[in-house]
């Protein structure tokens, strides 16, 4: 249920300044994108998973306050992020 290693690898890529950037917000902000994507697809056919929808609400609230943060830093950063993960629709 979790990312695998090579999905990891490939966000980071993706989203890091560097191959091993795995700290920046927006690489974590990828990364809990996707892991909330997963989350979702889970609940079509878990609808009464509670345990799993309380981890969910935690990473949505983590994602959001890592994404005030970096609009406070960035606005531009946080723009481009917005549009290449395909939030706030």
């Amino acid at each position: 249920m979790s990312l695998l290693k090579e999905e990891k690898q490939d966000i980071i890529k993706k989203f890091g300044r560097d191959d091993h950037d795995s700290g920046s917000p927006e690489v974590q902000i990828a990364l809990f994108t996707t892991r909330i994507n997963q989350l979702n697809d889970h609940f079509k056919t878990h609808a009464k998973d509670h345990h799993s929808r309380r981890g969910l609400l935690r990473l949505v609230g983590q994602r959001k306050r890592l994404l005030e943060y970096l609009k406070q830093q960035d606005i531009e950063r946080y723009r481009a992020l917005i549009k290449e993960l395909g939030l706030r629709k």
